[in-house]
């Protein structure tokens, strides 16, 4: 998939980062989700929390990793904005969750969530701006 060439064929809306900013941020974030989501996961594994906890950082780790065939392989922004209104529901259900028992990796989704709220209005702008107008076809 040839992602900077589709990205960067899109209308995008106001405060539109430059494509490479992409590459910069998702790597550190990559690196939070595993870290965080690794230690919930061990936890859960060892019995310390309930299982129905992990329930949302599974859904958002399919979700998450759908966006990218949703949007640039199936090239359908409607999918893609329902899907990071999924990924940006879990990150926030997460927090509540996992708050209560560590609220350090409450604290390590913080930079997800601000990124995936901004990442959600690029999505929202770039379907509305690019949606295809129906011309009595």
């Amino acid at each position: 998939m040839d992602y900077r060439n589709t990205y960067n064929r899109y209308r995008r809306p106001p405060l539109s980062p430059p494509d490479w900013i992409f590459g910069v941020v998702w790597p550190f974030l990559y690196f939070l989700i595993f870290g965080s989501y690794g230690f919930v996961f061990l936890k859960w594994w060892r019995g310390e929390i309930a299982g129905i906890l992990v329930i949302p950082f599974i859904i958002n780790l399919i979700a998450n990793g759908l966006f990218t065939y949703f949007q640039f392989k199936l090239k359908n922004n409607l999918l893609a904005v329902i899907d990071i209104l999924i990924v940006l529901g879990t990150i926030i259900l997460t927090i509540v969750l996992v708050w209560p028992h560590y609220q350090n990796i409450a604290y390590l989704q913080i930079p997800y969530l601000v990124w995936v709220a901004f990442a959600t209005y690029l999505q929202i702008g770039v379907t509305i701006l690019n949606r295809k107008e129906k011309r009595g076809e």
